[in-house]
């Protein structure tokens, strides 16, 4: 396997072909999910192959952007699979890649130990300092795919997501989410407000 070499293809092809209205899923947020996935690849204990694995997962698992922003998860899929057997990834490699590609389509339906990885590596931010600033990019871009139009809704959203969200890894559960409650709180009290208005 040559990670070094799928990982400078599928670079280059964010870099050039990703739409500049993807404030959230551009290459800012590939790199991010990239970095985040080997932390967790450490601190879980994670075997060297099986971290290749996760680390090419955690480039393409938003790669089908390029394609369209339906159904992305699937699209980066099919680019996996069309461009990784040229970097030496067997059959087997590619599949497993897959299924952490499509753990992360949401809601995240992890079904084994690294699926869970990248689960956790893509929605990290939900418990961190950088949550308010990242979800305004993810507002911004669904404004601009006319998913949503005003903040209320965005945050009655945000509310019923991070209710329903989990974090699965030991790693991320310590570190993680007490911060994430906290947001919880505080989006809970904003929507709260709008009431009585």
């Amino acid at each position: 396997m040559d990670y070094k070499a799928a990982k400078a293809y599928i670079l280059h092809k964010l870099e050039r072909e990703l739409s500049d209205q993807l404030f959230y899923h551009g290459l800012h947020h590939t790199l991010d999910v990239l970095k985040v996935t080997i932390e967790l690849c450490e601190s879980e204990g994670v075997g060297k192959r099986d971290t290749i694995l996760l680390k090419t997962a955690a480039l393409y698992h938003d790669a089908g952007f390029v394609v369209h922003n339906v159904q992305h998860e699937q699209l980066g899929c099919q680019l996996a699979q069309a461009s990784l057997p040229q970097f030496g990834y067997t059959a087997k490699d590619i599949e497993r890649i897959c299924g952490m590609i499509m753990a992360t389509k949401i809601p995240q339906s992890p079904k084994n130990a690294l699926e869970e990885i990248i689960c956790d590596a893509d929605l990290d931010y939900l418990g961190r300092d950088d949550f308010k600033s990242i979800g305004d990019t993810l507002y911004e871009e669904l404004k601009a795919y006319d998913v949503l139009s005003d903040v209320k809704t965005w945050n009655r959203l945000q509310v019923s997501f991070l209710e329903g969200h989990t974090f699965f890894t030991k790693t991320n559960l310590e570190r993680r989410q007490g911060q994430k409650e906290k947001h919880l709180m505080e989006l809970r009290d904003i929507v709260a407000s709008y009431e009585k208005n």
